[in-house]
């Protein structure tokens, strides 16, 4: 294949499906995030108990991300990428304008109305970043995908910077929801002028079977390939899920007076969109996608030990250890990009789909897991047990994946 020159490759870097795929994700990590930032504010003001009925809601909005990982995806494999672009940003759009109203809702019942809406937004977000990565692993030269997935996750990432931002500024937790909402809606418009992916388009009136969610486990290789994807991305949401999103749980037992989730979650976001980015450069040059997010993994085990064991009796450590965190797990586009690339065109996006929302949808399970051990142990030794397994199964998966770096993509099941 001939060299591309430095213009060519910035052209195809910044190209549209890649410049509206980064933008979609920066909307969609702003309304997927923006519920932890504002759990303990919201609750409160809506009279509703931060830790419980929080719990609740956060747990109602992974398992839509579940089932929406699986609908979008399907969907996307059967009616083409763009669908999902379109259909899911609305779907997650609405259901956000609808939360800033929640202080407008009748009282009865008001934390399964938050949780309905919460649930819903979860299967509109579902479908964002496995079809925006998909449509670019499509589109670009088979060089340049790592570093063009990267670029989306790495601006993407940002969403959470600016959501947290946001809830400081716009004077109410309502507002924010009402800001997400409508920068989807905005972002509807842009999306016209993006094209469908030309892979897709050379097998869309095939006779080969799209989307079949089921194939993952009828075919013994390709059920451990899936299960080896999602176990790879399972430190990432470890990092967030646990050690951020229910960071103010640490703060006593550290000997911190008071830690903010919000700040917690912005701040490994910070680290996030850097590593994110540094990410497709290192799996350029290592030639390697699974070396390079094994590298990541090892790095972020160790931000982990010696954030829980290291001292971190201040609250500026906490989040520093966080930004180290982000760092580390800043591998999402990579991983995604991983399992875009083990499988066919055919199931191609539902695969890129559901696989990080597998991962999203195991939050409760972890969260379950670490509720667990809290009856027996201190929450930092809870922490670190279900770190061990969960770093454990994502190094393994790492290390035993197949590579599939410069792989061509133009093949189906």
């Amino acid at each position: 294949m001939q060299e591309l020159s430095l213009s060519s490759k910035l052209k195809h870097i910044f190209s549209i499906p890649v410049v509206i795929s980064a933008l979609g994700y920066f909307v969609d990590i702003y309304d997927l995030l923006l519920f932890g930032i504002v759990r303990i504010p919201s609750l409160k003001d809506l009279g509703l108990n931060p830790d419980v009925d929080g719990t609740f809601i956060l747990n109602c909005q992974m398992v839509g991300l579940l089932l929406g990982g699986v609908l979008w995806g399907v969907f996307g494999d059967k009616k083409g990428r763009l669908s999902v672009l379109f259909g899911s940003i609305l779907v997650y759009s609405l259901a956000n304008i609808a939360c800033g109203f929640l202080p407008y809702f009748p009282k009865e019942h008001l934390v399964y109305q938050y949780a309905l809406l919460r649930f819903i937004a979860g299967i509109g977000l579902a479908g964002e970043l496995g079809a925006g990565i998909t449509l670019v692993s499509e589109s670009l030269p088979k060089n340049l995908r790592a570093i063009g997935t990267s670029v989306v996750a790495g601006f993407g990432l940002m969403g959470a910077v600016v959501a947290q931002l946001t809830v400081e500024l716009a004077g109410g937790w309502n507002i924010s929801y009402m800001i997400g909402g409508g920068l989807g809606i905005l972002l509807l418009f842009l999306r016209i002028s993006v094209s469908e992916s030309g892979i897709y388009k050379n097998i869309e009136h095939e006779s080969v079977s799209k989307g079949n969610f089921f194939s993952f486990f009828t075919h013994k290789n390709r059920l451990i390939k899936y299960l080896k994807c999602i176990a790879v991305g399972l430190p990432t949401w470890y990092c967030i899920g646990i050690l951020a999103v229910l960071a103010n749980q640490f703060a006593p037992e550290l000997g911190i007076t008071e830690i903010s989730p919000g700040k917690a979650i912005m701040w490994a976001y910070v680290g996030i969109s850097v590593g994110d980015l540094m990410s497709g450069f290192i799996s350029h040059a290592l030639k390697s996608r699974k070396m390079a997010i094994f590298y990541m993994l090892v790095f972020t085990l160790i931000g982990v030990a010696i954030m829980l064991f290291g001292n971190t009796n201040t609250e500026t450590k906490y989040y520093i250890f966080c930004v180290w965190l982000g760092l580390g797990t800043g591998y999402w586009a990579m991983f995604v990009t991983l399992a875009a690339e083990q499988f066919g065109t055919n199931i191609r996006n539902t695969a890129t789909t559901t696989v990080p929302n597998m991962v999203r949808g195991l939050v409760p399970v972890m969260i379950l897991a670490f509720d667990f051990f809290k009856n027996s142990f201190s929450i930092i030794v809870s922490a670190a047990l279900l770190g061990v397994i969960v770093f454990g199964l994502g190094i393994y998966s790492a290390l035993t994946i197949s590579e599939t770096h410069n792989k061509d993509l133009e093949f189906t099941e």
